[in-house]
């Protein structure tokens, strides 16, 4: 039996190490998603992206070895191969790869509502969580999937957790803000807004 789980992180890079540990856990790249907030474009087709600064882009480095779109999640060059630009109502533009975003565009492509919510709730995540979820990437932030074995939940949640916000904390704050719920037909976050809600949480560059 599988279960998902899932966690918000403020910083892409954050979301990227966790995805890259439950790689190196064993769990395969077809169980791994990962949906990141691009309304600033800090990640585009147009610009090389070199994270491991070795001076080539990793999406090249992803396609020399062999890594497709939406295969490869371990490691910087294949996580970045795999990696693709969308466009998930609710949430604007998105830099995603794995099964959750592709649940997400064939539900919304079916005529089906709800888009990234719709698709956590259907793999298990709780109605209270998903909406969460989405608001935090709609928000700038980056939401990691994992669909794991049962018996070894608690060592992918601890790998998970490492850096992960407090999902119960940060949407306390929000609501303190004046945030009701999450409304897919809302308006995305623009870059300036993205930029606002990073400071407030302290959080950095992606």
């Amino acid at each position: 039996m599988t279960v998902t789980i899932s966690r918000l992180y403020d910083n892409y890079s954050d979301a990227q190490r966790a995805v890259t540990s439950l790689e190196a856990a064993g769990l395969p790249h077809s169980d791994l998603s990962i949906v990141a907030n691009n309304s600033d474009n800090w990640y585009s087709t147009d610009k090389k992206v070199d994270r491991d600064r070795d001076g080539v882009d990793d999406r090249a480095e992803g396609a020399a070895t062999g890594a497709g779109v939406g295969a490869g999640l371990g490691g910087a060059a294949g996580l970045l191969a795999g990696l693709g630009l969308l466009a998930i109502p609710g949430l604007g533009p998105v830099v995603a790869a794995g099964w959750l975003a592709s649940t997400a565009l064939g539900a919304v492509a079916g005529g089906a509502t709800g888009g990234v919510v719709g698709a956590l709730t259907q793999a298990g995540v709780s109605d209270e969580e998903a909406p969460l979820y989405a608001e935090g990437v709609r928000r700038g932030g980056t939401l990691v999937s994992a669909r794991v074995p049962d018996p070894g939940r608690a060592r992918y949640e601890a790998i998970l957790n490492q850096s992960a916000v407090n999902l119960r904390d940060r949407s306390a704050a929000w609501q303190k803000a004046g945030w009701k719920n999450y409304d897919p037909s809302a308006q995305p976050y623009g870059a300036e807004e993205v930029r606002r809600e990073r400071q407030l949480y302290g959080t950095g560059v992606r």
